[in-house]
């Protein structure tokens, strides 16, 4: 019988077991009637304590209103704690002598440029992952997000447009663009691709059988988790739960910043990969104790705003970025773990290094009580803390985000003021230029005016009037976040600039729209 076959079995012989460190009692009826009462289609978890496998189980359905239940070699895409996996790659080029942690980057990649020349000299494989670069919250992720036609290559070249929002290594601000440097500088050490690569020197090794990296393979592969998400309401995440366009996410470019598949059972073994310091289950070594340590070592203070209640309890005392894993605490007990989210799909992982205990939840829809609620359900369990019901916490607090929101939209809405717009829409109509992301056309036609992101296939609609020069983007697509245009005129009273920003106060930092400035294209000489 083989290690897969054997799997399920001893996790519900272990799971069975009277043992203080098991998980919780009636974990599974708790899960489920979370899932169930979240509207969550499917789950995956697994639980790792001691160096050996106590839970690996899929829950609920691939997909909506569908039969084809989640197992644990069920694949769900779990974004951006995919980092560390980028991370565990550059780790064994350290081992093997190819790359150093403060190598500058340029030394590995020449023709790689910052905004600041400085800063393109003194950048360093460190820096590539700890969001201290200067670059401001989700810089350049539109130049990917959600489905870009730039590849790898040319989403890099533009980086070196794209102005900073504070000095280097001058505070914290999460981005995702320069973990697309990271990976290219894989390509660029070792000789192969960052997907080849990682599957060859961690996911192999690391025995995690099911992992994908490559969009075609996810596609090919009928065993995957259906993303999901909540449309209809004046912000997302209200409305009816609807099943996406699995094709509806990042491309193949963004893959080292958190287009990574795994299953329950991967995850089980990069949860024992993790508390081994780089030791896999089966005899092989992913990477070395040296650089296990390494990479949950704290290298950028993040700052910390207390949560409101009902979660005020979360609120840490400390936190920092280390490489490709966020370090904090938790009623005392040191913390590392990463949360990732992807267009529908949402996961978690989480270490307590001193219990020897880690977990995973995979998530194939956007619901914030089962993926919070039960990651600090299952600390309070591991630390011996008394019960609390976090996901009715997590809920309340989701419940009060979207209300917030809601009433924001609803009131710029309200007061403003129906005056304009100045010109004709012919008058607006154009092909306009920003120096990172590219070009946008603006059309008239006889409803209107148009708006094409020309670089993002699909990101295309209508422009409604709002007030003054400003219009609200109305994309034909709904999972992507309406921007207001504002028009600036100059004096004689022709488009001179276009800014924009997002509508709903909750929108993802990944619509950086807020970064774009956009003027009329002049025509080649």
């Amino acid at each position: 019988m083989t290690k897969r076959l054997l799997l399920p079995l001893l996790c519900a012989a272990t799971i069975g077991a009277p043992l203080a460190a098991a998980p919780p009692r009636n974990f599974d009826a708790r899960v489920e009637a979370l899932r169930r009462a979240s509207g969550t289609p499917g789950m995956a978890i697994a639980i790792v304590e001691d160096g050996k496998v106590t839970l690996a189980k899929g829950y609920g359905v691939r997909k909506l209103d569908a039969p084809e239940k989640v197992d644990a070699d069920t694949v769900f895409m779990i974004g951006s704690t995919a980092k560390a996996m980028t991370s565990a790659a550059l780790a064994t080029l350290v081992d093997a002598g190819k790359l150093g942690w403060d190598d500058r980057v340029i030394d590995h990649l020449p023709a790689f440029q910052m905004y600041d020349a400085w800063v393109t000299r003194e950048i360093t494989v460190r820096d590539l992952l700890v969001h201290r670069s200067g670059l401001g919250l989700g810089a350049g992720d539109l130049l990917y997000i959600p489905r870009g036609s730039y590849s790898r290559e040319e989403i890099i070249r533009r980086i070196r447009h794209i102005a900073p929002a504070t000095s280097f290594r001058g505070g914290y601000a999460y981005d995702n663009i320069l973990y697309l440097v990271a990976g290219q500088l894989v390509e660029a050490v070792s000789g192969q691709t960052w997907e080849d690569y990682v599957r060859a020197h961690v996911f192999a090794p690391a025995g995690m059988t099911r992992a994908i990296d490559e969009e075609a393979r996810f596609f090919a592969e009928p065993n995957r988790a259906q993303p999901h998400a909540r449309f209809g309401g004046p912000v997302r995440g209200v409305g009816p739960m609807r099943m996406l366009d699995e094709r509806d996410r990042l491309p193949q470019a963004s893959a080292p910043a958190g287009l990574i598949a795994a299953s329950g059972n991967d995850m089980a073994r990069w949860l024992q990969v993790q508390l081994g310091e780089g030791a896999a289950p089966n005899g092989q070594r992913v990477y070395s104790e040296a650089q296990a340590r390494e990479m949950w070592a704290p290298v950028t203070p993040m700052p910390i705003t207390p949560v409101p209640a009902p979660v005020a309890e979360t609120t840490p005392t400390y936190q920092a970025y280390a490489l490709g894993w966020q370090v904090r605490d938790y009623r005392g007990a040191r913390i590392i773990w990463h949360a990732g989210g992807l267009f529908g799909s949402t996961s978690m992982v989480v270490l307590i290094p001193e219990k020897k205990v880690g977990f995973a939840i995979e998530l194939n829809s956007e619901e914030p009580a089962p993926r919070h609620g039960l990651m600090y359900e299952l600390l309070d369990h591991y630390l011996g803390l008394p019960k609390q019901d976090w996901p009715k916490r997590f809920q309340a607090y989701a419940d009060a985000r979207f209300a917030g929101a809601q009433a924001a939209v609803a009131q710029s809405k309200a007061v403003a003021a129906k005056v304009g717009p100045s010109l004709p829409p012919a008058s607006y109509a154009g092909r306009y230029v920003d120096p990172w992301y590219g070009a946008m056309a603006i059309g008239a036609d006889a409803r209107g005016l148009t708006v094409d992101f020309t670089p993002t296939p699909g990101m295309k609609g209508r422009l409604e009037h709002y007030q003054y020069d400003t219009f609200i983007t109305r994309f034909d697509d709904p999972g992507i976040e309406p921007a207001f245009l504002t028009f600036a005129l100059d004096a004689e009273g022709k488009v001179a600039t276009i800014t924009a920003r997002r509508v709903s106060p909750i929108a993802d930092f990944s619509f950086d729209y807020q970064d774009l400035r956009f003027t009329p294209e002049r025509p080649a000489e």
